[in-house]
């Protein structure tokens, strides 16, 4: 890391934001690369994760938390019942309408891609800093938790 100490303090702020997002964005890239869902895009990603989150919802429930038309979501959907990461059965209040809902296979690989994850960082952790060293990321997560606070 740079030696920030002695720049004004809005300069150093700002040269904390850069390396912050820097290694931010490495992290997540390396932790992506890990769950095995590379080949997803962001709204396949969103969509699985929300179905997840939420439960079972019709394509226009879906749109709309989405902030997407319906047809953009029914093409998202598709290539998702195509894959097999989702199913479709029929609601049991309105018979005009298909609750999408995650596969057991998508399940399974976000699981799956979730502990892939989780042992690497812990491992990585374990066997690239000392004790004195966890003790200070634990310091640095607590301050990066308190950036994002409302």
């Amino acid at each position: 890391m740079n030696d920030r100490s002695r720049l004004p303090r809005t300069d150093q702020a700002a040269a904390l934001a850069v390396e912050i997002r820097a290694v931010f964005g490495k992290l997540k890239r390396k932790l992506r690369e890990l769950g095995g869902v590379n080949d997803w895009t962001p709204s396949q990603v969103s969509v699985l994760l929300l179905l997840e989150k939420d439960g079972p919802a019709a394509v226009s429930s879906l749109a709309r938390a989405e902030g997407m038309r319906p047809q953009s979501m029914s093409a998202i959907i598709a290539s998702l019942l195509e894959a097999g990461l989702v199913s479709g059965a029929p609601d049991p209040n309105d018979g005009r309408q298909t609750l999408i809902s995650l596969s057991r296979k998508c399940r399974k690989l976000l699981n799956d891609g979730r502990a892939a994850r989780q042992d690497w960082l812990t491992t990585t952790i374990q066997k690239k800093l000392s004790a004195q060293d966890r003790e200070k990321l634990a310091a640095a997560v607590d301050l990066l938790a308190q950036l994002i606070e409302d």
